[in-house]
């Protein structure tokens, strides 16, 4: 196992106390993101004792360590994976060449761009999340989502330990950038429009973890692929906390399908307004925050057909998801792919170059792997007799990016007229009477063992502990 060195005042496994100037330029940095974190970070959480895992090694099989810890006092650092004597660069133009230890001159504006973009996901998700710990449903889930909140503000210094050590003075503005974009603000948001929405309640917090984080997981699994080594062995490692975030939105929305069953059981009605007055969380409505956070975080591949896919493909920058084992020349000059269109009404596809499509491609991985939540969703209401059924909406619905950006298409992918649209919408994404109605659920539960009405307990504890555990401790 590859340790990590906690004497430092910025715990590392990347020999930091060798690089003298490096270690300066972070060491700056470091009081300026504590400023951020407590300006941005959770609310009033900063005496708190949270029940967290911090990274003790970077080998998967034995990198976490449980204790309780003050979020402010949280060991942020650099870990990046092993490297992996003699690698190789598996697709694109540099095809076969050695993978790069230092950043190509040629490549470096778009290098530089896909960290920056990547890196400002991180604090614009604790941005987004700050204030939910004060309606969180239970212990169990308030130490999860301090978790998610620590994680995210770690994926934020690897992408800056990227930018301090291989950009220079622009790398250096770019990581106070980074600190100064706000999620939400007018002025100043963070540069991806998901992570500009607001997360006001739980039900959000959990399909944005299930679907924006899985979002993270794709564009990391990329990442990864890059023919820039510190990158890809930096992405690899985060790839190992992101699952945890996609498992505590999978498990929650679960939760709350299966407590909303157990009610419709018992009261031995569907009717969603019943449902309602008995606390909990009516189908539908659940349908509608799904079909909301998928269709903005597809958005996030971007656009269908994108010159940039290309480039950063055919440069070794950014490669497929899976990229070894895909059964090509890990070139595709002479490849196509679809993407559709709407034409005359209807959704139809059209071939584009497959380099030209990689946004598009990605997107469709991501679809495919969305969809496995979805089954393990609507198992538990088949288990519990309720015949409703969760469903993923067509990829061009409420689409904001790309050729589809504009067009009026239902869940079912029924080209609209805008009118028809209109009339429709309220029935397909949440409303404001929606939202009030979920708001209006939430409220801080504390008491270890007790859950808020409109969830189940978790099958199991963190770590091996009970449900009742006290996961977070007040004082």
């Amino acid at each position: 196992m590859e340790s990590i060195d906690y004497s430092e005042t910025i715990p590392n496994n990347v020999n930091l106390s060798e690089d003298r100037a490096l270690r300066r330029a972070l060491e700056h940095w470091q009081p300026n993101y504590l400023d951020w974190w407590k300006d941005m970070g959770p609310d009033g959480s900063a005496e708190f004792d949270v029940y967290l895992r911090t990274a003790t090694g970077v080998d998967p099989k034995g990198w976490a360590h449980y204790d309780y810890v003050k979020m402010p006092d949280y060991r942020w650092g650099i870990f990046l994976s092993p490297a992996e004597a003699g690698r190789k660069i598996q697709f694109g133009d540099h095809k076969g060449e050695d993978a790069w230890q230092t950043v190509p001159g040629e490549h470096r504006a778009n290098l530089r761009r896909i960290i920056v973009t990547q890196g400002d996901t991180e604090p614009a998700s604790v941005e987004q999340q700050r204030h939910l710990g004060h309606t969180a449903p239970s212990l169990y889930d308030l130490r999860n989502i301090f978790q998610i909140n620590v994680e995210e503000g770690r994926h934020l210094w690897a992408m800056v330990y990227l930018l301090h050590k291989y950009f220079g003075r622009d790398g250096r503005e770019e990581g106070e950038a980074l600190l100064e974009r706000r999620s939400g603000e007018q002025d100043n948001p963070r540069i991806l429009q998901a992570f500009n929405e607001r997360t006001p309640d739980w039900l959000a917090f959990f399909m944005f973890t299930y679907f924006t984080d899985r979002d993270g997981k794709f564009q990391l699994c990329a990442l990864a692929e890059s023919g820039f080594d510190p990158l890809s062995r930096t992405t690899r490692f985060m790839l190992t906390e992101e699952a945890h975030h996609m498992f505590i939105g999978e498990s929650g929305i679960s939760r709350i399908v299966q407590r909303t069953c157990q009610v419709m059981n018992e009261m031995k009605t569907d009717d969603p307004k019943t449902i309602r007055e008995a606390g909990v969380i009516d189908l539908p409505t659940i349908q509608k925050y799904l079909n909301f956070h998928y269709s903005v975080t597809i958005d996030l591949f971007g656009a269908d057909e994108s010159s940039n896919a290309a480039t950063f493909y055919s440069s070794g920058l950014k490669g497929r998801f899976e990229e070894s084992r895909q059964h090509d020349d890990h070139v595709l000059r002479d490849d196509s792919y679809e993407v559709p269109e709407v034409r005359d009404g209807k959704i139809v596809p059209r071939q584009v170059p497959m380099l030209n499509a990689l946004n598009e491609v990605l997107r469709d991985n991501y679809i495919a792997d969305s969809n496995k939540g979805l089954k393990r969703w609507n198992r538990v209401m088949e288990k519990a007799g309720i015949p409703f059924r969760l469903t993923i909406p067509h990829k061009a619905f409420n689409r904001k990016i790309g050729s589809l950006a504009g067009s009026h298409v239902a869940p079912d992918g029924t080209v609209l007229t805008r009118a028809r649209w209109d009339a429709r919408r309220d029935a397909w994404l949440p409303t404001d009477s929606d939202r009030a109605f979920v708001a209006n659920l939430m409220g801080r539960v504390v008491e270890p063992g007790r859950f808020a009405n409109w969830i189940a307990p978790p099958r199991f504890g963190v770590n091996g502990q009970s449900a009742d555990f006290r996961y977070v401790r007040f004082d």
